[in-house]
């Protein structure tokens, strides 16, 4: 919830060249980030994986006018449109990226190698495999307008803040403000994840989300029970965090389905 979805990298970069706003070799720069190699496998029309810039450009040709993000967790299937098979490998990632005129739907398999996973990112070697796979050409499910998504994150952040604060976590303490402002920081350099041609409200909303994800993630903390940020807790408040913050957690998620499908919706309006 706190680092970008590489789905939300995918969608944004490809989405800007898909409308011809940025070079097929900067998408891919930005796709990729900080991994260190993206391939799309199982392609029509291709016999084995391929790097992400003839990707792109295959799907261009296949016929894609926009990608969309779908963000799922066990009971909530947020963005998804089928078949089954589909829905069972995104649910698996948690996430996946579906192709608005083409039928087909991207899905990331993620291999690490090195050092120990609780390094940085950057130490880290790190490639992604998506599978291509079809997809249902329907209306994704549960995903908001970006008005919807603005309104329902502020509401959702008033109730985090007042939760972490009835429950006794330590969210106005100087550990876990130094987190939140460490996460605002991310969340500053990552707008430009968001591309050239999404409007600014969408990156409002992407910014919230993440704030509000910020704060989910300092309640729970490394362990899952908030202590990395000096909360003291019991196993009853463990559970009341968790049931009180699952639905801001919900809210946090559409809203970032909402913004990474800010410039495809805008422009299959324009169509119709």
């Amino acid at each position: 919830m706190l680092d970008e979805p590489r789905s939300g990298r995918l969608a944004a970069w490809g989405n800007a060249l898909i409308a011809g706003l940025v070079s097929p070799d900067d998408a891919a720069d930005h796709i990729t980030g900080d991994d260190a190699a993206h391939r799309v496998a199982g392609l029509p029309g291709e016999s084995g994986p391929v790097g992400l810039t003839l990707a792109l450009g295959r799907l261009r040709a296949l016929g894609a006018r926009g990608l969309r993000v779908a963000l799922p967790v066990p009971g909530h299937p947020l963005g998804l449109s089928g078949p089954p098979e589909f829905n069972a490998r995104a649910l698996e990632a948690e996430e996946a990226v579906l192709v608005t005129g083409a039928a087909l739907g991207l899905v990331p398999r993620v291999r690490e190698a090195g050092p120990a996973a609780d390094v940085p990112a950057a130490d880290r070697h790190v490639e992604v495999v998506w599978d291509c796979l079809p997809v249902r050409e329907a209306p994704p499910a549960d995903v908001p307008s970006l008005g919807e998504a603005e309104r329902e994150l502020a509401e959702a952040l008033r109730e985090a803040t007042e939760v972490l604060s009835r429950l006794d976590v330590a969210g106005s303490g100087p550990v876990a403000q130094a987190a939140l402002e460490a996460y605002r920081a991310r969340a500053e350099r990552g707008r430009e994840v968001l591309a050239p041609g999404y409007p600014a409200r969408a990156a409002r909303v992407l910014e919230l989300a993440q704030r509000v994800g910020a704060l989910i993630a300092i309640a729970h903390g490394a362990g899952g029970d908030g202590r990395e940020h000096g909360g003291a807790v019991s196993a009853s408040e463990i559970g009341a965090r968790a049931e009180a913050l699952r639905p801001v957690e919900r809210t946090a998620r559409r809203a970032q389905v909402a913004a990474y499908n800010a410039l495809v919706e805008e422009r299959e309006r324009d169509r119709s």
